[in-house]
């Protein structure tokens, strides 16, 4: 069976979510080939192994993390070199779509970015994506090259599959470029203890229905006991009600999780093309002929501060 490169996002040595759904997908074109890179890559095997990962390609370098992502990609190239595999899967992050495009110019291949499904076919993988704000589903494969594949995250459900995850070290020399833009200073995020927002398996939104910052902690209260990340509309972002940095939309955010809640969201299209694809949706707006009602599974008509906090307490109720 042919192998499929899969790149791993990590912190440390703790491997994230979305490389663990890239190994399931992976085995349905192929045997999953890891390539690690940067500190605590050897720490990861264990885990990739556990989830299908054949072999882990690693390489630890001080350019991974000193430059930008030329360093990784010139690694990447390395292990497509070495493997000569039948695809190569990459998380769709803003840095996994960066390093998956630069490497399909290298190689001379076809890219699909935003896959949501990932099939065998007779002619190369299939790769299933959501286009016109995820109004249309297509099917599609590259007809030029190796694919170069990025799958967002909560594509599919996260499966084990124990497989040997020989760890092999991976030779890597940096080109020219790789050098060329230097990180000259980081700044930790301050951790809110939820989930991150594209990885959340239910993420609670509010929107300009929330009517002003002070409010969202209702948003927030509901989240929390659910477990849930904490999404935001371009509006209450404009309007400074919440970071930047949370805000789901076409200019924002794409997520996929398996329960999406719109509170005081009206639906406008920008929005829509970051969370159509939500597994399951519900909304909560007392206009009843707000657009996002369009789209939901189930809609609640009435106001958010009277039905989110009713529904904050019957979730902590049946936890408790």
């Amino acid at each position: 069976m042919a192998e499929v490169l899969v790149y791993v996002d990590h912190v440390d040595g703790a491997v994230r979510k979305p490389t663990l759904e890239l190994l399931t997908l992976a085995r349905r074109v192929g045997e999953p080939v890891a390539v690690a890179l940067g500190s605590g890559a050897e720490a990861t095997a264990a885990t990739l192994a556990e989830h299908g990962a054949v072999k882990v390609l690693t390489a630890d370098a001080p350019e991974f993390a000193d430059y930008l992502v030329v360093p990784k990609v010139d690694a990447l190239q390395a292990a497509y070199e070495a493997v000569s595999p039948a695809a190569v899967l990459v998380p769709s992050s803003a840095e996994g779509k960066e390093i998956a495009a630069r490497l399909a110019v290298r190689i001379k291949s076809g890219i699909i970015t935003d896959a949501v499904d990932l099939e065998a076919g007779d002619e190369g993988p299939v790769a299933t994506q959501a286009a016109f704000a995820a109004s249309y589903t297509t099917k599609s494969r590259v007809s030029s090259g190796t694919p170069v594949i990025t799958v967002k995250p909560n594509s599919a459900a996260v499966e084990a599959a124990p497989a040997a995850g020989a760890v092999e070290a991976l030779a890597v020399t940096f080109s020219e470029k790789a050098t060329g833009t230097k990180v000259v200073a980081r700044t930790p995020r301050e951790s809110t203890g939820r989930p991150e927002l594209t990885e959340a398996a239910i993420v609670v939104s509010g929107g300009r229905g929330v009517n002003g910052a002070e409010n969202f902690s209702i948003i927030e209260n509901l989240a929390d006991s659910l477990g849930a990340a904490v999404g935001a509309s371009r509006a209450a972002v404009d309007a400074g009600w919440y970071p930047h940095s949370n805000q789901v939309g076409q200019t924002g955010k794409s997520v996929s999780p398996q329960l999406y809640i719109a509170s005081g969201i009206s639906g406008a299209i920008q929005h829509r093309a970051g969370m159509q694809t939500s597994k399951t949706i519900v909304a909560i707006n007392k206009d009843a002929e707000a657009p996002i009602f369009d789209l939901v599974d189930y809609g609640v008509v009435g106001d958010l501060f009277e039905v989110v906090p009713q529904l904050t307490e019957e979730v902590k109720s049946r936890k408790g």
